[in-house]
């Protein structure tokens, strides 16, 4: 066991520990406040599901066009400037939702969040695909996300408690995270950023380099499937907390227990299930991880106590364990060395579209339709994109523009 972990350690450069213990800390204090943030705002201002989904419509809606700036300022300008941006953000954030209280005012954070937020996940996935070499950058992703999610196993298990308590003190745990991942990026984390050639960085150079993006089909549907992919993900984070408690009476620390065991699966099993599924292509593991993610839904659909509620998220994680570290190694692997930044915004504005949409659909269809129909469309939703990754998979030699792929000698480059 402990060679084992010698391996895993050496196989990757010191900066990527640096950030992965960053990202402990951020997500466990994030995750403290944000799964509850459905119930904070409709106990705390008395409103519908649905004017709660417009609110995060607000922030995917500003963050569609902040996506596009920042993934030029990553490529442009750094890693680090935009990570120390967006983490100085979450503090202002999460102390505005600790100190304010109407609905103006949470309007202009989630905007905020929106506008700024992308800024620090942008600047880290590009800095971890400069820092990785392209065969172990699906383990490195895996590695974040295991680490990630024991924060987020943390988090809500805490939180929940919390929440029923006093949410002034979870956002102002929240923030303080935010701060001490903020002076770890400023004094211990150095810019990636690859010094290419002048001539090299004015190849890409008309409207910003998304000419160039625009002309790579094959990436853009790959996005088009991912985004019906996080519209059938959103109900879980967003509406069962609320479907729970209002529908079958189960507390705040309930779904945050069942949080934690998603957080808590992810951490035990994620570089494991990664280290087989890189084995295949990048689509049909994609396609794998949206079938069980559509059959999640469906669980939660009949399920009517915590127990089976607990069983729909180990389903919906078994999926989630399947795509995620997938979805954003392919997108490293695809763009060209100057423009991961770029390319990583733009799949950001892919979930922007999902993050936009699938709350405000969601919330419509839990107040005028009927609570359970959320989960029959998120059903629907899986399902679709299973058969659309597939799809995309057989385009692979088919529609996919040679010149488009990342050269395999810059690689070798980096």
């Amino acid at each position: 066991m402990i060679p084992r972990v010698q391996k895993t350690i050496a196989e990757y450069p010191f900066q990527f520990w640096v950030i992965f213990c960053g990202r402990f800390i951020g997500s466990a204090g994030g995750s403290l406040v944000w799964p509850f943030i459905s119930i904070y705002l409709r106990q705390r201002l008395n409103i519908p599901m649905t004017t709660v989904g417009l609110l995060f419509a607000v922030s995917s809606g500003v963050g569609l066009v902040s996506q596009f700036i920042w993934g030029s300022v990553v490529d442009r300008f750094g890693r680090k400037l935009a990570m120390v941006v967006g983490l100085l953000n979450g503090i202002m954030v999460m102390m505005g939702f600790a100190l304010l209280g109407s609905l103006g005012a949470y309007a202009v954070l989630i905007a905020l969040s929106g506008l700024i937020e992308p800024a620090s996940r942008i600047g880290s996935d590009a800095m971890i695909a400069d820092l990785v070499e392209a065969d172990k950058r699906a383990g490195a992703y895996a590695l974040l996300r295991q680490i990630s999610n024991l924060g987020v196993a943390m988090g809500p298990a805490v939180g929940g408690f919390l929440a029923a308590t006093s949410y002034l003190l979870s956002f102002s745990i929240a923030a303080a995270a935010h701060g001490a991942v903020l002076l770890l990026t400023i004094f211990m984390v150095k810019e990636t950023k690859p010094e290419l050639r002048e001539a090299e960085e004015e190849v890409y150079q008309p409207a910003g380099g998304y000419g160039y993006i625009l002309r790579d089909l094959y990436f853009l549907a790959f996005c088009g499937a991912s985004i019906l992919l996080l519209m059938a993900y959103q109900p879980f984070l967003q509406i069962l907390p609320v479907y729970m408690k209002e529908g079958f009476g189960i507390a705040e620390s309930g779904f945050g227990v069942i949080m934690a065991t998603n957080g808590l699966m992810v951490v035990l099993f994620q570089f494991v299930v990664t280290r087989v599924t890189e084995r295949y292509p990048e689509t049909y593991v994609m396609a794998a991880g949206a079938f069980f993610t559509g059959l999640g839904a469906l669980a939660a659909a009949l399920s009517n106590n915590f127990w089976l509620f607990l069983l729909a998220m180990i389903i919906l994680t078994i999926g989630e364990l399947i795509w995620a570290p997938t979805s954003i190694a392919f997108v490293a692997k695809l763009a060209p060395i100057d423009m991961r930044g770029r390319y990583m915004g733009v799949y950001g504005v892919a979930g922007g579209i999902a993050w936009g949409i699938g709350p405000v659909t969601s919330g419509y269809f839990y107040d005028h339709i009927a609570p359970v129909s959320v989960w029959y469309l998120a059903l629907v939703l899986g399902m679709v994109c299973t058969l659309a990754f597939g799809f995309i998979g057989k385009m692979a030699t088919l529609a996919r523009q040679p010149s488009l792929a990342i050269n395999p000698q810059d690689e070798t480059t980096e």
